[in-house]
């Protein structure tokens, strides 16, 4: 009996392995479906990895430092 048990779980994981093998054989033949718009963007990690923000921030820069230096010429 125990022999026989044996034999049928054996045989039980080789059914199991050969269909999931099959499976994703067939998984990769089958064509993806087409895109259905534009990819998207690459997420931005941190701030100064994000070429808008740096730009914001030397502005704002450039328009503390006019204006400190209209207050000092006054």
């Amino acid at each position: 009996m125990g022999k026989a048990l044996l034999v049928v779980i054996v045989l039980a994981v080789v059914i199991y392995l050969t269909i999931r093998l099959v499976d994703k054989r067939r998984a990769k033949k089958r064509p993806r479906p087409p895109s259905t718009g534009p990819t998207p963007r690459r997420r931005v990690i941190a701030p100064d990895d994000d070429p808008d923000f740096l730009r914001d921030l030397e502005q704002k820069r450039r328009k503390e430092r006019r204006e400190r230096g209209d207050a000092d010429s006054s």
